[in-house]
């Protein structure tokens, strides 16, 4: 049986891209950097600071160090999301869905600690979670395994008998990588992109996590670990 399910946030539970993105736009307007909302989609489900790296090697620039620009980032996007950001669609009905079969659920996300907190009371779902970890706190963030790793091990449970949901490729690489079953939940503009193939199972949107699906993680389970 499925032993525990541990989701990623941004992007999957709260509706929080739009706004990290709009706010890479502003802080690397000063730094002389022109993103776009595309660009900003390139490096969906890293954490900050790879994110910050993976632009300035394509557009050095100088008067702040990469650090100061993420920390920029983190300090305005903790701010709006605290006052701005809305659960997604089938967000609460899943986390609900689990709660209620006595599976404890987590989050691991790419994002720091505060941040997860401040997002899971403002969408009053904190009281679902038994425990959440940023990879911030890891040597390497998304898409290595190392979040989800430490995420079955505080939990005390196998991967092979965990469910994990992501929303970005980078995030279903690190949940893949880490030997969990893997439900993708990608943005409309890269649904159909191959990246999510390595999937157990892909929807559209949570509105469409159910009975059946469940069933199906379960099924493929190795023989072993199946009731």
């Amino acid at each position: 049986m499925i032993e525990a399910a541990i989701f990623d946030m941004d992007g999957l539970l709260v509706d929080s891209e739009p706004i990290w993105q709009e706010v890479a736009i502003e802080i690397f307007e000063t730094v002389g950097v022109q993103l776009t909302v595309e660009m900003c989609q390139e490096g969906t489900g890293l954490g900050t600071a790879d994110f910050v790296k993976l632009f300035y090697e394509r557009f050095p620039w100088e008067g702040k160090s990469q650090e100061q620009v993420g920390q920029e980032i983190i300090d305005r996007g903790h701010e709006r999301i605290g006052v701005e950001a809305q659960i997604m669609p089938g967000a609460r009905e899943t986390v609900r869905f689990f709660y209620e079969r006595n599976i404890p659920m987590a989050v691991a996300s790419a994002s720091p600690m505060e941040i997860i907190e401040t997002v899971l009371k403002r969408l009053n779902l904190i009281a679902y979670f038994s425990l959440w970890h940023s990879a911030v706190l890891e040597q390497r963030s998304k898409p290595h395994p190392d979040v989800y790793w430490s995420t079955i091990e505080k939990l005390g449970v196998k991967g092979s008998r965990c469910v994990a949901f992501e929303d970005s490729g980078n995030g279903l690489r690190s949940a893949h990588a880490a030997g969990m079953l893997t439900v993708a939940v990608p943005a409309p503009y890269e649904y159909d992109e191959p990246k999510f193939d390595i999937a157990d199972i892909k929807i559209p949107s949570l509105t469409h996590f159910n009975e059946d699906i469940f069933n199906t993680l379960v099924q493929k389970m190795p023989l072993s670990e199946q009731p």
